[in-house]
């Protein structure tokens, strides 16, 4: 089936147990637990070239004991001594913030129903001390009593390490980078829809290394709405909620002609771009329409490598974009985007980058323009190597679903006859939806995390 492709391309990561880089991170503040349930044996791992195999960083469903807790009134904290000898500290006004008691929070929702104004950031603690069923149970000044679960406490640990590592947990963070040598993941189209684990599996592939391939899907319109119902809503934008890619007559997209699309991202003109992708082949080209598709992610890190202040101009600088026409409705779309978005601390988070629709209008002093043009081209260079660029060919029923942020993606030219015109339908989804979806099925299949 083809959800063994996917087995040769998912990696350790994807079976949700504990990596050794997150066993070494969290030894502050846990002691290593059996890992979690892993995701069906059809995934296995694999290596990308320049990239190690990566673990998820996963919190393990390791039983955890308090062994001691005690107030420091100095410092204002909580410390937890655990069974494991480990420690962990805990802000008074933290933990008053977070009382689990039906009082302060709306179980149901999940959400905080203590308002801010009637919060004491000053707070002390009367009593701290262990129940006899091993949690922690705290008595304010006002006599307002807050019970804790050690799992509670013990996932929300403030330690740089546990923090790192729920962090990647919740939001995936960590990429797989790659080049030309990629087999893109591949999976079954009607298994996906029926069958959750092979819906997580499509999904964290997804995240982890930005494109996956999903074959059988019949030759109609319709599918990629029917794909995105498996996750939540498609996103609607000026060309509709799925758009149809063909070779029209004054066409109001360059996707919409028969020519070379360089490589690029989709809708930057768009202040929030889509974030994730789906195209639909329907109908082929009688010669070309090869697709190509280069990792956005690992072309900085190339070019931060090989040209620092190229790297800094594209991550620093604003450019222009602009998309006018007319589609579902009329519009005349304006916004500012660096060209490499990049996190506070650095990490490469977003690529924005569309030949086409990049403004004339460019919004910088006379001085930087020339050196903005060297730094773009030195990117565009970067992609464009043949060691760099992933080429396939889809055929009628083949779905790609790809990370819009970070992958750019191009076509070859192509020739189709007047009677079979070439025909791919397209989708858009944000990465809200899909990354909720994600953690609601990883819950369904592996239990709460």
């Amino acid at each position: 089936m083809w959800m063994s492709t996917i087995a040769r391309l998912a990696l350790p990561a994807l079976q949700r147990s504990t990596s050794s880089m997150a066993c070494q991170a969290l030894r502050a503040c846990r002691r290593p637990g059996r890992a979690a349930d892993p995701l069906p044996s059809r995934l296995t791992s694999m290596q990308l070239r320049g990239q190690q195999t990566l673990g998820s960083a996963s919190l393990p469903l390791a039983c955890h004991s308090v062994r001691h807790v005690r107030a420091l009134d100095e410092e204002r904290m909580m410390e937890v001594e655990w069974e494991d000898g480990g420690q962990s500290l805990y802000p008074f006004t933290w933990l008053r913030d977070n009382c689990q008691c039906p009082l302060c929070t709306l179980e149901s929702a999940q959400a905080r129903k203590l308002l801010m104004s009637d919060l004491d950031i000053h707070t002390g603690v009367d009593v701290v001390e262990v129940t006899n069923d091993y949690k922690v149970s705290i008595v304010w000044p006002d006599q307002h009593t807050s019970v804790f679960d050690a799992e509670w406490l013990k996932k929300r640990c403030f330690s740089a390490a546990a923090r790192q590592a729920v962090q990647e947990e919740l939001f995936l963070n960590e990429r797989y980078y790659w080049d030309s040598k990629l087999r893109i993941p591949t999976a079954d189209y009607q298994e996906v829809l029926r069958d959750d684990k092979a819906a997580l599996a499509w999904l964290l592939a997804l995240r982890r290394v930005g494109i996956v391939y999903l074959k059988g899907a019949p030759g109609e319109q319709g599918q990629v709405a029917r794909l995105a119902e498996r996750i939540g809503y498609l996103r609607l934008t000026f060309y509709g909620h799925t758009w149809q890619v063909q070779d029209k007559y004054n066409a109001n997209n360059v996707a919409y002609t028969s020519g070379r699309l360089s490589l690029h991202s989709d809708y930057p003109a768009l202040h929030f771009a889509p974030g994730v992708q789906f195209l639909h082949c329907i109908t082929q080209a009688e010669e070309g329409g090869e697709s190509e598709v280069v990792d956005g992610f690992h072309m900085a890190e190339q070019l931060q490598r090989e040209d620092p202040e190229a790297f800094r101009t594209l991550s620093s600088l604003l450019v222009d974009y602009t998309d006018t026409g007319t589609d579902y409705c009329d519009f005349m779309l304006q916004s500012k985007k660096r060209i490499i978005d990049v996190t506070a601390d650095g990490r490469v988070e977003r690529i924005n980058f569309n030949n086409a629709t990049r403004d004339s209008v460019l919004d910088l002093p006379v001085h930087q323009v020339q050196p903005f043009y060297r730094a773009l081209k030195a990117y565009v260079d970067i992609m464009n190597r043949p060691e760099n660029v992933v080429t396939y060919r889809m055929m009628p029923g083949d779905i790609v679903t790809f990370d819009n942020w970070r992958l750019l993606h191009g076509r070859k030219n192509y020739i189709s006859r007047p009677d079979r015109l070439r025909h791919l339908e397209g989708a858009y989804l944000d990465w809200d939806e899909v990354m909720s979806r994600l953690r609601i099925l990883r819950t369904s299949v592996h239990g709460n995390i």
